[in-house]
């Protein structure tokens, strides 16, 4: 028989020990990865099951896979409290640059997941598009600007990406739905802002985009036509007089100028989903700023997430971005 001596054992006992420690600190590493408060409320099929309510012949919009396009999911793009991720979706067959597509989900800054919007994103790469989806910071683990610098660095990842994915860096549009346009919107318009730009950023590139989409989100919190309330104070640390400041910088009407790309409008037939809209249009007009409006009727919130809308609304887009691209 073996005998091991104590020195032997003494190793044998320190190394497990180390082991065990090793393994305790990484779960729980991964474990406090993971531990951040989350509303999951709000999802493609809930919408749907809203929707029919009032809409019975409307029918859920689901994820395919393509053959076509190539997909890469949860890809850290940044690292805050947590580790950031995106979704990436792109035509198989590239030849030369090609125009990306940010796509911002909603969920009235507190709900969505990057999931939300997968339909879409698929739908968009067919037509010949890079798409990324990025999660951002919501109000139950962060308030506002934390989504606002979440975006902005997902634009600078883009760029930073852009040799490795065949971007087009002269050729980026940011789409959003709902509260996403809402923050869509806000990204474009404030290229470069200091006061909405990460002060711990490490990526040293500019987040102005070409082209924005707003899918049904307002564009001013402070006006006749809005409506919202505890949700957006929830996000915003307060409501409008305890957190004046953040109601108007958060609004993209507050920084339409003449530099601001062109922008498409799709809206549901609900008023207080474009509050401030009009109001940012007679600035594009005088700036002579390309833009686009349209609006379906009898249609609900959210419509994007269902038939018969999802195809018009991607059809949208696609001739939208076909002549501001390709114009």
């Amino acid at each position: 028989m073996k005998v091991i001596n104590s020195g032997g054992v003494n190793r044998i006992v320190k190394c497990l020990l180390i082991n065990c420690l090793f393994c305790l600190f990484s779960f729980f590493a991964i474990s406090q990865e993971y531990q951040y408060p989350r509303d999951t409320s709000y999802t493609i099929h809930s919408a749907y099951l809203k929707i029919k309510k009032k809409y019975p012949q409307v029918t859920q919009v689901s994820a395919s896979n393509p053959e076509t396009i190539f997909e890469k999911r949860d890809l850290v793009y940044s690292f805050q409290s947590r580790s950031l991720k995106l979704d990436f979706y792109s035509p198989k067959n590239i030849s030369g640059k090609t125009p990306a597509i940010l796509i911002v989900f909603g969920g009235g800054w507190k709900s969505g997941q990057k999931e939300n919007l997968r339909p879409m994103a698929q739908r968009l790469a067919t037509a010949g598009y890079v798409c990324v989806v990025p999660e951002y910071r919501l109000s139950p683990e962060a308030i506002f600007p934390a989504a606002v610098y979440d975006l902005k660095e997902a634009i600078k990842w883009i760029k930073s990406e852009s040799g490795n994915l065949n971007i087009d860096t002269n050729k980026i549009a940011v789409l959003g739905c709902s509260a996403g346009a809402q923050l869509a919107t806000l990204v474009a318009v404030t290229p470069d802002n200091s006061k909405l730009e990460s002060p711990h950023s490490k990526i040293k590139f500019s987040t102005r985009v070409n082209a924005m989409v707003n899918i049904d989100g307002i564009v001013a919190f402070i006006h006749p036509e809005s409506e919202e309330g505890k949700v957006a104070g929830e996000w915003l640390g307060g409501n409008q007089v305890e957190a004046h400041e953040n109601w108007e910088l958060a609004s993209p009407l507050t920084h339409v100028d003449s530099t601001s790309p062109p922008i498409l409008y799709i809206n549901s037939s609900i008023p207080r989903f474009h509050a401030g809209r009009d109001d940012m249009i007679k600035i594009l007009q005088q700036e002579n700023i390309y833009f686009e409006v349209h609006t379906f009727d009898n249609s609900p919130h959210s419509f994007w997430h269902v038939n018969p809308w999802f195809e018009p609304t991607s059809q949208l887009v696609i001739n939208f971005l076909i002549k501001v691209f390709e114009n």
